[in-house]
């Protein structure tokens, strides 16, 4: 028997409960998903993904089901056509709570090889020492200092990764520190072999190596009305980002601020992206409200274990970096990054780009009649996501922008740099749901969508539906998610050079998921705030021509789609990136149109077990069975 199979057991082996006291784990789940998605209810016979959950939204779940006893799987919870499925198939936490563990010795502390990320980071130059995610968040009223310091000091020990250090500074890390071929560390990237120097390579300290106290500032603001508050913060916000400092292990700062004991104050954190990212800021937020449960019931703040620790998993990723499965992907990623002619649909040197500027800067937002039918129903016509419907769109966009100086010569091509949140399934035993730290991939795709017919794409008709079928098998033959591009690009030393040579695609996209507003509780968002955005001291250059950032927004009127549009000053004008963003959310209408249409919904060839079938078969079959399908 495996350490996976004595810590775990399946609920229909253990009875009705598993053995772990669970006595109703379709109804845990029910609950668990209804809270993740802001619903009031969730029954057995819904679907995660039907109900508008995606992939971030997802390991909040597999996070939040470990604590009530239940151990589920990020692609189970994605996959699983109903709750009671996902029930069904779920195991028991064993009655220690360790549930499982990596299956070697998991290494926390000490040195370990940089991710693809943050090498990445180290190649993007600029004042990257300040680059950082930061939340603010309402606090109880009466939360005093002592109050912070012990619940950011729990926060500091338990989450490795907040305990960084990165000698010289985070533009110092390179791929080639410990991340090339073999030298540096062993084939689980866990130990120096004393061939390469240690120096150059980021490193984490035990816990209790970091004082919570010497890195909060308090700050007395009791005659400050609810408006003039978010100005405050975000001052205090931008000094602490010049505090950062990963060459001496300051990887975190924190701002409080008391409105004394009658109102809630608030709390901002402020993390260097080195050890942070969206998923990371959900785990942080739950532990902020478990430790404050703590403390008000007489408790020492004792968030809960971490699973696999960061540094195992970067030790995992450099190995994969270089294993046979990884190196079969780079003709792929290399036939990806292959010139095109037309804007958008190629490449370009990142370091002929101009640096971020708030100038080149514009958002937009789709209001609740649109974004409900995009990211809650268009998904399910194809048994797909939302990056597929909002990709489908964004693609669909770019034809319609070029048409017009490309015409019946366009290629038909679309080039995006796609972000995900990195936390995929390569090996077994490794849990990274409640591990923090900053687990980005940016991978490449590109979508041959041909010559559309435009018009009855915008007027939602079968265009958009064909297109959304063929932007979700793309997206689907690339394996885990893209993962394997960065572990090539940055850790393989036989493969970097060759695809580095290749340029980055001009459009980068990443969308961030859900997050609910207008919540008034004890550590929920405070209003006036971003929600984990980047931020830097000016100066940290563009990471592409365009860059897209969209978030959905859950209020009082419903739910909302934000994009935020960034670009070079030198590498397209503003009005035509404007008029770009204007296209995007035309062709998103279009799709929420084409959700009315009967017959939208249907297979594609990644949905069925039997190989060979094209989608033009499959349309064959439901055009002559129709509902018996």
């Amino acid at each position: 028997m495996t350490d996976l199979d004595r810590s775990t057991t399946t609920l229909a082996e253990g009875g009705a409960d598993g053995g772990t006291g669970v006595p109703d784990p379709a109804g845990t789940l029910c609950a668990l998903i209804a809270d993740v998605l802001g619903l009031a209810a969730v029954g057995p016979g819904q679907s995660f993904t039907g109900l508008g959950g995606d992939s971030i939204q997802a390991i909040q779940v597999v996070s939040r089901a470990r604590p009530a006893g239940l151990l589920v799987t990020t692609r189970e919870v994605l996959r699983s056509e109903t709750v009671a499925a996902l029930a069904a198939g779920a195991r028991a936490v064993g009655r220690s709570g360790a549930g499982t563990a990596p299956a070697r010795t998991a290494r926390r502390f000490g040195p370990f090889a940089p991710t693809p990320i943050m090498a990445w980071l180290g190649e993007l130059g600029g004042p990257v020492d300040t680059y950082n995610q930061s939340l603010v968040l309402r606090t109880p009223a009466g939360f005093g200092t002592e109050e912070a310091v012990r619940v950011v000091q729990a926060l500091l020990d338990t989450h490795d990764i907040l305990r960084l250090r990165v000698p010289g500074g985070a533009g110092a890390i390179r791929a080639g520190a410990a991340g090339a071929g073999t030298a540096g560390m062993d084939s689980a990237g866990t130990e120096p072999t004393g061939t390469e120097s240690t120096g150059s390579r980021p490193l984490v300290p035990p816990p209790g190596s970091v004082d919570a106290r010497a890195l909060i500032e308090h700050v007395e603001a009791g005659a400050l009305g609810d408006e003039e508050l978010p100005g405050l913060v975000t001052e205090r916000v931008r000094a602490a980002r010049r505090l950062l400092a990963p060459a001496e292990g300051i990887v975190l700062r924190a701002v409080r601020v008391d409105r004394g004991l009658a109102r809630q104050g608030r709390l901002a954190l402020i993390v260097h992206h080195l050890a942070v990212d969206g998923v990371s800021w959900r785990i942080l937020q739950d532990d902020l409200r478990s430790c404050w449960e703590a403390l008000a019931a007489g408790r020492a703040p004792e968030p809960a274990p971490v699973p696999t620790p960061f540094a195992h998993w970067a030790g995992l990723l450099r190995a994969d970096a270089t294993s046979g499965r990884r190196m079969a992907e780079a003709a792929r990623w290399t036939d990806t990054l292959r010139p095109a002619p037309e804007p958008l649909g190629g490449v370009c040197a990142s370091d002929r780009l101009d640096a971020e500027s708030a100038v080149n800067r514009h958002t937009l937002t789709l209001p609740p009649d649109i974004t409900g039918p995009v990211l809650t129903v268009a998904p399910g016509l194809v048994n797909g996501t939302v990056n597929d419907v909002l990709l489908t769109g964004l693609a669909l966009a770019v034809l319609a922008w070029r048409r017009p100086d490309t015409g019946d010569g366009d290629g038909g091509s679309v080039l995006v740099d796609i972000e995900g949140h990195g936390r995929e399934e390569i090996t077994d035993g490794v849990d990274l749901s409640r591990t923090v730290g900053w687990f980005t991939t940016v991978y490449p795709v590109r979508f041959d969508l041909g010559l559309p017919d435009l018009a009855d794409a915008r007027a939602g008709g079968p265009t958009v539906g064909a297109a959304l079928r063929q932007v979700k098998e793309t997206l689907r033959a690339i394996p885990d998610h893209g993962i394997g591009y960065g572990l090539l690009r940055h850790g393989n030393s036989r493969t970097r050079p060759g695809l580095a040579a290749l340029g980055i695609p001009e459009i980068g996209f990443n969308y961030l998921g859900r997050f609910p507003m207008g919540d008034t509780a004890d550590w929920a968002a405070a209003p006036g705030h971003d929600f984990a955005l980047d931020d830097a001291d000016e100066g940290l250059p563009m990471a592409h021509a365009v860059e897209v950032n969209a978030a959905a927004h859950e209020g009082p009127d419903g739910l909302t789609l934000s994009a935020t549009w960034t670009w070079a000053g030198n590498a397209y004008p503003a009005d035509r990136v404007r008029t770009l963003a204007e296209e995007w959310f035309a062709m998103l209408r279009a799709l929420a149109r084409h959700t009315a249409l009967p017959g939208a919904a249907g297979l594609t060839p990644s949905d069925v077990s039997l190989t060979g079938l094209s989608q033009a078969d499959l349309d064959a079959f439901e055009s002559q069975l129709g509902d018996l399908l």
